[in-house]
């Protein structure tokens, strides 16, 4: 990588520079945007650019291009803005114009209001925040390919009206150590740095802040999250932006101390802009916090991410070359993870099969309101007076790239906000537990609820639940109304009975090993597994979901047939709605494989398949019935 580069340093020198050739041409915003996304093309240019994922946010250079991983989290109101001012020389009364755009405040100079060379332009803001429930691999992948070289600045000290989170860490929690698995391409400077200051975290109520507590909350959808969040200003083609979307969005870092001078001083608010006047205290603090906890970028360039796995390209489709090439062992490595799920799952190497067809489901397609692709499993039988859940969830998340366990005890249900909800005091969206990203893998511990009384949360948390695993939807509380928002989240449930809520299939486990200490014994088989191995799986699970699948109009004819000859002897004996499952069994199986096409060998061991687990299913409930 070159030493220095001003593109990445001094982006908006490049765009002065752009705009000072074209002056008010239409042209050169298009240049602009060109020029950036040559540059990103180069082979590694994106690592290049530092992370505010990765990197603390006073090592970075304001005024400098960094990137972000993020969820659309909210959307405020437009905002106008100038894309184009004069300024004026006092000394000289020399006049020159200057471009507005990809910036916060005015340069150095006096604003000329009365010149008719202004330009109004519009952006919008969208409230971003790091992926919910990102797995720790994932982020240390990403952080580790990182060529980005990031030196503290000795220069540039914010003054800030506030006090960071990475103070507040200081202050307020006790040193640690630097894990070693962190980035390894970052100076020295940065190894005396407590781990703690590598991300940004709210604060707890109790801390000694003049500020109430509303002013300092990031507002991430899961409790207990951590990272950075960023006021995202897009200036083109925001419509194609839709909330809960996964970015990856490149521009101009925006960090100016006269942010929050301007947030915290209403006087000096009011007469830089009238409408503020119109905004409540709340609403201010939501949508202009402080700088240096919240900082401002300016879009140059974002892409929608089909994907959050480090480990294999941006848009896999497009790379033939590294699918022809992983698709080949694809096979072995989906024997050998069979392998370590069946010992994970106490050496069911049914509930294996299944658990691997509902990690690689997604829904692929809407039809009216069913969504087709989706798989919620519920693995009942699962030991309760154990840690058996918890390590499970665990092995998971080291599996695929973003995940959450949720503990289905009485007190979260009625206490958790699970369905996000408008905040018009704030004029803000308020996250909720079910406001996640595409193909995040949500696993629901329903061993932790004991007997008791649900109230009226718990029992909307249960419905919300329920609306999503049947309909793939969350509806969004708005007071007033409820608006739905469609969503791809996989939901896995472990239970000791048939779970309360619905599934599209269900696999009673049966353990053929009996380990004296089940935690000993998966932290062992965890151990075991080597770091390449691991990445096979992460790398598989995430293929396998996203290749592409078809049925022939041969093998759709002789499915037809097939299921009128189970229905002759027998018309109860299959429904449609077991039609349905076996087909969609069918198309994950084919897939695991690498197939994607259903062949008549497929259909055939789907069937078996399903035949083994209902046989199963059918004996565990004539068992609970003699139950006394």
């Amino acid at each position: 990588m070159p030493s220095s580069e001003d593109w990445i340093n001094n982006p908006l020198g490049v765009v002065d520079g752009i705009f000072a050739q074209s002056k008010l041409s239409p042209e050169w915003e298009r240049k602009v945007l060109e020029y950036f996304k040559e540059k990103l093309k180069l082979n590694d240019a994106k690592s290049w650019v530092p992370s505010l994922n990765d990197v603390p946010l006073h090592y970075l250079k304001p005024n400098s291009l960094v990137k972000f991983r993020c969820m659309v989290q909210d959307m405020f109101d437009p905002e106008f803005f100038m894309g184009a001012y004069e300024t004026v020389d006092p000394s000289t009364n020399s006049k020159e114009l200057r471009c507005g755009k990809y910036k916060d405040v005015t340069d150095c100079g006096q604003v000329d209001f009365n010149s008719r060379n202004i330009v109004t332009s519009e952006r919008q803001t969208f409230y971003c925040v790091p992926i919910p429930g990102e797995s720790q691999w994932v982020k240390e992948s990403y952080a580790c390919s990182s060529q980005a070289r990031v030196v503290p600045s000795t220069s540039y000290t914010p003054h800030r009206h506030k006090r960071s989170y990475e103070e507040d860490d200081d202050m307020d929690m006790p040193h640690q150590k630097e894990s070693s698995s962190g980035p390894q391409n970052l100076p020295d400077p940065r190894r005396n740095v407590d781990s703690k200051r590598l991300e940004t975290e709210a604060p707890c109520q109790n801390a000694s802040s003049s500020h109430c507590s509303s002013n300092l909350d990031l507002n991430f959808p899961l409790p207990g999250e951590r990272g950075p969040a960023c006021l995202v200003k897009v200036y083109e083609e925001w419509d194609s932006f839709r909330l809960n979307d996964m970015l990856e969005v490149f521009g101009v870092l925006s960090v100016d101390p006269a942010l929050s001078f301007i947030a915290d001083d209403k006087e000096v608010s009011s007469l830089l802009d009238p409408t503020d006047t119109m905004e409540t205290a709340e609403e201010q603090r939501a949508h202009s916090p402080p700088a240096s906890l919240v900082p401002r970028l300016h879009v140059l360039y974002a892409q929608p991410l089909q994907h959050n796995n480090p480990l294999l390209p941006s848009a896999i489709s497009e790379d033939k070359a590294f699918l022809s090439g992983f698709l080949s062992e694809l096979n072995s490595v989906r024997g050998e993870l069979l392998t370590y799920l069946t010992h994970v799952l106490l050496g069911d190497a049914l509930a294996a099969e299944y658990l691997i067809l509902h990690l690689i489901s997604s829904v692929y397609a809407r039809r009216d309101v069913l969504p087709l692709g989706k798989f919620t499993l519920n693995i009942s039988g699962c030991p309760h007076n154990s840690s058996y859940t918890e390590q499970l969830c665990q092995i998971i998340q080291h599996l695929m790239p973003s995940s959450y366990r949720l503990c289905m005890s009485l007190h979260n249900m009625n206490n958790l906000p699970m369905v996000p909800r408008k905040d018009y005091t704030a004029n803000r969206l308020v996250g909720g537990i079910l406001q996640l990203a595409s193909n995040t893998s949500l696993f629901l511990d329903e061993t932790q609820l004991e007997q008791g009384q649900l109230d009226a949360t718990g029992v909307r948390n249960i419905t919300a639940l329920g609306n999503l695993i049947s309909w793939q939807k969350v509806d969004y509380d708005f007071s007033y109304h409820q608006m739905e928002f469609p969503c791809n989240i996989n939901v896995l449930i472990a239970s000791e009975g048939r779970s309360l809520l619905p599934c599209d299939s269900q696999v009673h486990l049966r353990p053929t090993v009996s380990p004296p200490n089940v935690e000993e014994y998966l932290k062992a088989i965890q151990l075991a597994q080597l770091p390449s191995h691991l990445n096979k799986y992460r790398v598989y699970l995430t293929v396998a979901r996203l290749l592409d699948y078809s049925i022939s109009e041969q093998v759709t004819k002789a499915v037809e047939e097939d299921f009128v000859e189970m229905r002759k002897d027998n018309p109860q004996s299959i429904s449609a709605e077991d039609l349905h499952r076996m087909l969609v069994v069918a198309r994950l199986l084919s897939l695991s494989y690498g197939q994607t096409t259903l062949s008549r060998d497929g259909w055939i061991k789907a069937k078996q398949l399903e035949m083994v687990r209902t046989s199963r299913t059918q004996q565990q409930e004539c068992v609970n019935g003699n139950e006394p």
